[in-house]
């Protein structure tokens, strides 16, 4: 099996990052990557990293990082307004193209990473995880048997980020988004910080009516809670109507019997650390799905799917096809945020998918990223490859979503 070199821009701030996690979880695939330069603006962290992992190529400059090195692979863990920069100037260079979520800040910017990855004849995969989840793919896996019936509903509850769960609801449903009807506003609240360091002093919600083309309608919240504010959590998660049961999150509900089954993960240790085994429901037949990458010693939920990402992605390279997931998929769900806030716009009417101009949200992004970096991102990329990107992304302050 070929070995791909791989670089990651953008090493997180913490032990605990999300950053981190892939880094080590990179590290544990030996048979597919060799983690080969890492780059980051802080010295600190690059040195830690760089030097816990071995790793000789350590870059405080994205644009030296492609002037010495030739990866075949760049993940990008940087902040959401670099994307469209590293993708492009990656692409440019040669090398295949992992970001993380969302697609791109505006449609505009994904079509051109993606036109940018077929001209140079590279590809491109969004690092969403949470369909990738062991717990979303046992209730795929029900769901595909026929466990819960023909699907009649779907309900989903998020606070930010909201186009994971719409990945979420998506996925189990195995259907597209046709139309969307969105509630959104504005209240006041407490002076709080936001997760960029911004004051706030109001918080943005959502809420819509999303219908997909296999006929199951999905009701969608983000309510006015301020984040990241612990006291004002909300219960974040999803639920799938069938005709003959539900989940409600993690919780399996089977009509006609008495008492719901709980997916639950069992573990083993291997060379004392704790290792995801599988997932599994104990209906009868209990049902089960087992980790692949338990020999590779990735244990927790989140890394078995940033595996898959990475696994799958090494799969298309080295043996031809396209991402598990892709650009497609990842517009997608995306575009079903950008719809709720449009629907609002007009006046709470009806909007069709795929969309068919730019919304306003998008027009106040990029005005946005130009204010704040001084460039374009398409047409002056490389003015923008050593910029110093906030922590928030440019859509903040017009919809305080992360």
């Amino acid at each position: 099996m070929p070995k791909l070199r791989i670089a990651v821009i953008g090493v997180g701030a913490n032990h605990g990052s999300r950053a981190r996690q892939y880094i080590e979880t990179i590290t544990r695939l030996t048979e597919h990557y060799e983690l080969t330069a890492v780059c980051d603006r802080n010295p600190t962290v690059l040195q830690e990293v760089a030097a816990q992992y071995g790793v000789n190529a350590r870059y405080d400059s994205v644009a030296a990082l492609f002037d010495a090195e030739k990866p075949d692979v760049v993940l990008s863990l940087a902040p959401k307004d670099s994307h469209i920069v590293i993708a492009l100037t990656a692409a440019w260079n040669g090398a295949h193209i992992i970001t993380e979520i969302p697609v791109a800040l505006t449609r505009r910017y994904a079509a051109a990473i993606s036109e940018a990855c077929r001209s140079t004849g590279v590809l491109w995969e969004v690092g969403e995880q949470v369909w990738l989840w062991p717990a979303e793919r046992l209730k795929r896996q029900i769901i595909e048997a026929g466990g819960i019936g023909k699907l009649t509903h779907a309900r989903l509850w998020y606070l930010t980020g909201q186009y994971h769960g719409f990945n979420g609801v998506r996925s189990l449903l195995g259907a597209r988004a046709t139309r969307v009807l969105g509630y959104c506003g504005e209240v006041e609240t407490e002076p709080y910080i936001a997760y960029g360091g911004e004051p706030e002093s109001t918080v943005k919600w959502d809420q819509a009516v999303i219908e997909f083309d296999n006929g199951v309608t999905c009701l969608f919240e983000k309510p006015p809670r301020a984040f990241p504010l612990r006291e004002q959590t909300f219960s974040t998660g999803w639920q799938v109507e069938g005709t003959k049961g539900h989940f409600d999150q993690n919780r399996l509900t089977l009509y006609g019997e008495a008492q719901p089954y709980e997916i639950t993960e069992q573990y083993t240790e291997i060379d004392g650390e704790r290792i995801l085994e599988a997932v599994r429901v104990d209906t009868a037949p209990p049902m089960v799905w087992e980790n692949p990458f338990k020999s590779y010693r990735i244990g927790s939920p989140d890394d078995v799917a940033k595996a898959s990402i990475l696994v799958s992605f090494h799969r298309a390279i080295t043996q031809g096809g396209t991402p598990q997931y892709g650009a497609e998929n990842a517009l997608h769900d995306w575009e079903i945020c950008l719809a709720v806030r449009e629907s609002a716009r007009l006046g709470n009417t009806w909007v069709t998918l795929p969309l068919d101009r730019p919304t306003e949200l998008e027009g106040q992004i990029e005005a946005e990223f130009v204010r704040r970096y001084g460039h374009d991102p398409i047409e002056e990329t490389e003015a923008l490859l050593d910029t110093s990107f906030s922590k928030s992304a440019t859509l903040w302050p017009f919809a305080h979503w992360l």
